[in-house]
């Protein structure tokens, strides 16, 4: 059994029954904008992903196969996060489809990054950094469903 597995799966229910109960009741209450902006400056923390790359912060030995892809793809992600701040504060026409982007890319990332973790058994060298995968990236993964169901339901236009 991979622990990782059960510890990201079992952290992802527990995001996502939360949000079930306490957000996604509320969304048709709240503007668009009040519910992206804190998800974006949350995904702007994406940064820390460069952890993988950082000796002590993980085990030698490390797939590298793993470590780069997911270490850079967290910090591109971080900078659309940042790109798309400043048009959500705004009101730009540009809003949209820049947090389309972000989100669209970011959870490709994640998804390559679970991958790549398990197909090259990156666990067990993931030493501190084994919060991001085992707390992190679920809190993450239930975010850009809740983006997703606002792109697709209720944010229609410019914010």
């Amino acid at each position: 059994m991979n622990i990782l597995t059960v510890n990201l799966l079992f952290s992802t229910l527990v995001f996502g029954i939360a949000t079930k109960l306490y957000l996604i009741p509320k969304l048709p209450d709240l503007e668009p904008s009040s519910i992206v902006l804190p998800i974006l400056l949350l995904h702007a923390l994406r940064h820390l992903g460069l952890m993988f790359l950082a000796p002590g912060a993980v085990f030698a030995g490390i797939p590298q196969q793993f470590t780069y892809p997911a270490a850079l793809g967290d910090l591109l992600t971080a900078v659309l996060a940042l790109i798309a701040i400043p048009a959500v504060v705004s009101r730009s026409g540009l809003a949209r489809p820049l947090v389309g982007i972000f989100n669209i890319v970011e959870t490709l990332d994640l998804i390559t990054a679970i991958s790549l973790a398990t197909i090259y058994n990156a666990a067990p060298y993931m030493g501190p950094a084994y919060w991001i995968p085992a707390f992190w990236v679920p809190a993450l993964l239930v975010t850009h469903y809740v983006v997703f169901v606002l792109l697709g339901q209720r944010w229609k236009g410019p914010m």
